[in-house]
């Protein structure tokens, strides 16, 4: 173990990163249904904003660590970015906080297969197996919408949305590995939340509204809750390496649940609990690989 290992804090950092998480998106869904997304996406982004140049500046990378010799590809990664960040928050108000998460889980697998195209990287039974894991546990949740007399249009639309949304997070997250190599985190958050916040502002001729007291401290609270814990997650891979905090990754899934149970009082539908163990089995399976040269 180096000096700067720590694996106990790096979990707790995790987990703390994922309460927070949770807490952004309460935030969102309890807005969902009166404040416009754009103007949502713009306030989540534009407060995250103020952690995470603290965090630069007390790490000494502010302005200095935001320089960059690869603008074109930051702007590619903002821009997936961003628009899987407007993607996902309109799955949230379309869907359970719990079923829209469970949904991005998809991402892993999807940044798996991306790779084996934009990155040629080898397809290997990890991730196919993976994605067929992962894809069937949508069609679990998905299936009581399809197969009733009545589906629920709006909820139908929540899941086409949040798929799309795994998609572009996933080709974010290419981005990400990409930049990776020469750019700093630091950097790499830094012009996502300043993009998505432009974005949501270039919303602002489709209407917005002026929130009262109560949803103006939602919306705050949203970009805090997700600046502190892009922070948390990028301390916790700082203190351990990925492999040692990724079954911890799927804890993080347990906070969306309690909400909707404890907050927006949801009961937990058969299809989602068939469908979370295929899902979650899914993104481990892709996780798993070790080294693509064995397979």
């Amino acid at each position: 173990m180096t000096a700067t290992e720590n694996p106990s804090l790096a979990i707790g950092l995790r987990i703390l990163s994922g309460v927070l998480f949770a807490g952004m998106l309460v935030c969102v869904k309890a807005v969902s249904k009166e404040v416009p997304l754009g103007e949502i996406v713009f306030y989540r982004s534009a407060f995250a904003l103020i952690p995470l140049v603290v965090f630069l500046w007390v790490r000494s990378e502010f302005p200095s660590g935001l320089a960059t010799k690869r603008p074109v590809s930051h702007l590619l990664r903002a821009s997936f970015g961003a628009f899987a960040m407007f993607a996902s928050f309109a799955a949230i108000a379309r869907l359970n906080v719990a079923e829209a998460i469970l949904i991005a889980q998809l991402s892993p697998i999807l940044m798996a297969i991306s790779a084996v195209v934009f990155l040629s990287e080898r397809l290997t039974r990890w991730r196919v197996g993976g994605l067929a894991l992962g894809f069937s546990g949508v069609v679990m949740l998905v299936w009581p919408e399809l197969g009733g007399r009545e589906p629920d249009a709006a909820r139908l639309v929540g899941f086409a949305i949040g798929l799309l949304g795994a998609g572009l997070t996933a080709f974010a997250l290419i981005m990400v590995r990409s930049l990776n190599r020469t750019e700093s985190p630091g950097a790499i958050a830094f012009y996502f939340a300043l993009a998505s916040m432009i974005g949501g502002l270039l919303t602002l001729p489709l209407g917005w509204i002026k929130p009262d007291s109560w949803t103006l401290i939602l919306l705050i609270g949203a970009g805090l809750f997700g600046g502190f814990a892009h922070i948390a997650m990028t301390l916790a891979f700082r203190y351990a390496e990925a492999s040692r905090i990724a079954p911890f990754e799927y804890v993080a899934l347990l906070w969306p649940v309690l909400a909707d149970l404890l907050i927006f009082k949801v009961a937990l539908s058969a299809s989602f609990l068939f469908a979370l163990p295929l899902v979650l089995g899914g993104a481990a399976l892709a996780a798993a690989e070790k080294n693509p040269r064995k397979q």
